[in-house]
Parts: C-alpha cells; sequence; structure tokens
C-alpha cells in the first residue's frame, strides 16, 4: 500500500473531509438532553447521504451504523441505541465519510447540558492535546514524537492516555498504516514523509488507562468506570508542517 498521497487524491479527500466537518458539525448541535444517541445516527447518515457521499463507518468490520456514539465511560465505537442523552453527560460522536473513493475520520466529545468542572476540563485537554499532536506533525518527525508530546501534556494534567487504541493512517481504507498513539518516546516509531494522510485522536480517561468491552459487545469502555473523552482529525503531511482535512 503506498501510504504517499498524490495531490489529486488529497484534493479529493480535503472535499470529503469538509463535508464530514459540516456534517459533524450539525449532529453536535443535535446532541442535547433528550434526544437518543439512536437518533443522532440517522441524523448524520441523512446528512451524509444528502451531500452525495456515503458513511464510511458502516458495515465497516460489522459495524451496522453510520456514527459512533459513546457516553460517558465508553471511550470509542460505541453503539447508537435508544439511550435518552441527559444533563450531565458527554458523549463523543466518531463519524466517518467515504467520498469518491477515499475516507475521511472525525471525533468530537461534547458536554450535554451542565457538566462537572473536572469533565469540562477532561475534555479541554483532550482538545488541546489534539491541538499539540497536530501542531507537532510535519515531515521528518516520528509517530513517537508526536506521542510524545501528547503523553507528557497529558499526564501532566493529571489525565490518563488509553495504551490499547491509537490513531492511524487513512485514504482508501478507513485504516491504514502508519499507527498514530498517544504516548512514546521521542524519535522512536515511524518515520512521517510529506503527502501521508493521518488520524491524530487522543482519548484520555479521569482514572486508570485499562479498558474492557463496552456493554454493547463492539465499543471499549474504562476498565474502573471513569469518564473518557475523544476528539479526533484527519490531516496530510507536509514538509513544513500539516494541513487538517477535516474542517469547514
Amino acid at each position: 500500500m503506498n501510504l504517499i498521497k498524490t495531490p489529486e487524491e488529497i484534493q479529493v479527500m480535503k472535499e470529503g473531509g469538509r463535508i464530514l466537518a459540516t456534517v459533524l458539525k450539525e449532529v453536535q448541535k443535535m446532541a442535547v438532553e433528550g434526544i437518543t444517541t439512536l437518533e443522532l445516527d440517522k441524523a448524520a447518515e441523512a446528512l451524509i447521504l444528502a451531500a452525495g457521499a456515503k458513511p464510511a463507518f458502516k458495515g465497516y468490520e460489522g459495524f451496522p451504523y453510520s456514527l459512533c456514539t459513546s457516553v460517558n465511560d465508553v471511550i470509542v465505537h460505541g453503539f447508537p441505541s435508544n439511550y435518552v442523552l441527559k444533563n450531565g453527560d458527554m458523549v463523543g460522536l466518531d463519524l466517518g465519510v467515504l467520498w469518491k473513493g477515499y475516507n475521511t475520520d472525525m471525533a468530537v466529545s461534547v458536554a450535554v447540558g451542565e457538566i462537572p468542572f473536572e469533565t469540562r476540563r477532561l475534555m479541554t485537554v483532550t482538545k488541546t492535546a489534539l491541538r499539540l499532536g497536530i501542531k507537532k506533525a510535519r515531515a521528518g518527525v516520528t509517530t513517537g514524537d508526536i506521542g510524545s508530546t501528547i503523553q507528557r501534556y497529558v499526564e501532566d494534567q493529571g489525565f490518563g492516555v488509553v495504551r490499547d487504541l491509537q490513531g492511524h493512517g487513512i485514504g482508501k481504507l478507513v485504516h491504514e498504516d502508519p499507527g498514530v498513539p498517544n504516548y512514546g518516546q521521542r524519535h522512536k516509531g515511524t518515520k512521517l514523509e510529506a503527502g501521508m494522510v493521518i488520524c491524530i485522536e487522543p482519548m484520555l480517561t479521569m482514572g486508570g488507562i485499562t479498558i474492557k468491552k463496552a456493554k454493547d459487545g463492539y465499543g471499549f469502555a474504562t476498565r474502573d468506570g471513569s469518564l473518557s473523552a475523544h476528539f479526533e482529525h484527519t490531516l496530510v503531511i507536509t514538509k513544513d508542517g500539516c494541513k487538517v482535512l477535516t474542517e469547514v
């Protein structure tokens, strides 16, 4: 598999990323008290199809929905269901779009109503960790450089970094090489090259970092039941830095 994307491929992924970011922005607005996560999934799928794209996750490795909805202690890949979001919940929305044969991937964590200060801080630190990882990404750095940057910041803030789940390359497949861990050692891992497209996605916990299968049998949750937050962008590596593809 060629991990270096052509300018034409990158342009297609930029178009798909813009569709994805627009859809997720709308779904995020809908994540309020009283709505079910299944309703959010149906809305996401309808918006993707209306844009002429396809849901990247539906049918992927047996996942039967378009949107991953991960509530509170669920880290990623949670099934949409008839669960009604309530005040104080935190829900992760992870969505992928397939556009002209290429995938893009994006995730946000959303507060439902009023949430405790420490939960808000977990979300803020996770989002900042993603920003720091993106800032670090450029041709010549390694995945370990990115992971080390994220890990040192997060642990300084008193939160945990999930080890068993990571970011990834993306293109014609949802998950391609290289793996992009959110922890690691500087100068270790895969060296990034201009034209690579990767997903950086910090997954943090308020407690322990060990994971287990979620109750739906598909997603992953924290073993100790502590809250988890997740943010993700798809980006292309350039000589002087990177360009986020999943933004409006």
